[in-house]
């Protein structure tokens, strides 16, 4: 087959999934249709918000689907009509059955981890927090069970010292156009292979990435230095960690976020996890550990980003003040 001749329709919803599409269609593939999250309201003037695949869409003139609820009989047989030979998921809803068994030479995923690690809603956030020196993206095809269909192709890429989810999270998105279109390319050749997750976990369970919420995000100043400094990078710069700096007094604590951090060093011996140090317009906080970390950027709740040199020339603290 040849790649003018292969219909495709390509379903995802955020820039991750974009520079895949905008990969297939610039090496001339024939992409029929793109699915994509329907228009919802957002932000303060509650201004419908489209995904970045409709814009993309629209602007190349390939027919849009914007279903509510992918079982309906409707999107169904509107799927049908386009008689497409492969269907593209990336970053979008789980597929029903009914739809991702519909195409002849099936229905592929790109994952952004190495399968079978980090099977779920979270993987980058969850290689960098748990410190990972590596990850990557992986192309399989899809099955019952989320995450868990036979292995097309991996990529891999270091996790560097310096990174944090937002730098991950475009490396993989720039490797995983570059894999999507190989594993087509494989798939229109005919000379893919395909490998089943379970011999590569060889009886171990897989990794979990599960959904990342904002109990989540709170820095347990009891941890380690090196899981505080990891959980920052993690979840840096969306949704971000998060801290409560109050004091002995009445005064009701300040929420703030933690963008950046570096360790530091050792605690005074009589520390205790989340005092505060403040030295020469430095923060620098006592971890469980008996290490100290240094916050280098934060947002204090109602307020912008800000180095905490920033912040400390004007927050005035008390030398009773502490992290919570």
């Amino acid at each position: 087959m040849e790649k003018k001749d292969l219909k495709i329709v390509f379903f995802g919803t955020p820039e991750f999934a974009v520079a895949s599409l905008d990969k297939l269609v610039g090496n001339g593939y024939n992409v029929v249709g793109a699915v994509t999250m329907p228009d919802k309201p957002a932000g303060r003037g509650h201004k419908m918000y489209q995904s970045p695949v409709k814009e993309y869409a629209v602007a190349h003139g390939i027919r849009l689907l914007q279903p509510v609820r992918l079982k309906d009989e409707e999107f169904v047989e509107e799927l049908r009509s386009l008689n497409a030979d492969l269907f593209i998921v990336i970053a979008f809803r789980m597929l029903p059955e009914v739809v991702w068994q519909m195409p002849l030479m099936g229905t592929f995923n790109l994952h952004a981890s190495l399968l079978p690690r980090y099977r779920g809603a979270a993987p980058i956030n969850w290689a960098v927090i748990n410190g990972d020196k590596e990850t990557g993206v992986t192309t399989f095809f899809l099955k019952h069970e989320i995450d868990t269909g036979d292995i097309i192709d991996q990529e891999k890429i270091a996790i560097l010292p310096s990174d944090n989810v937002g730098n991950v999270h475009d490396k993989l998105m720039e490797l995983g156009a570059e894999l999507t279109l190989k594993t087509v390319n494989s798939i229109v050749d005919g000379t893919f292979t395909t490998i089943p997750q379970d011999k590569l976990l060889k009886g171990e369970a897989a990794t979990p990435a599960p959904k990342i919420f904002k109990d989540t995000c709170r820095i347990d100043w009891r941890k380690s230095c090196a899981d505080i400094h990891n959980l920052v990078r993690g979840l840096s710069p969306y949704p971000a960690a998060w801290t409560e700096l109050g004091s002995h007094d009445t005064d009701a604590p300040v929420t703030m976020k933690i963008f950046t951090t570096s360790p530091c060093g050792i605690c005074p011996e009589t520390s205790l996890p989340g005092e505060l140090f403040i030295e020469d317009n430095h923060m620098k906080v006592a971890c469980g550990d008996g290490h100290l970390i240094e916050i280098l950027e934060l947002q204090p709740a109602g307020k912008k980003r800000m180095t905490a040199e920033a912040f400390l020339r004007g927050a005035h603290l008390s030398a009773t003040v502490r992290m919570k």
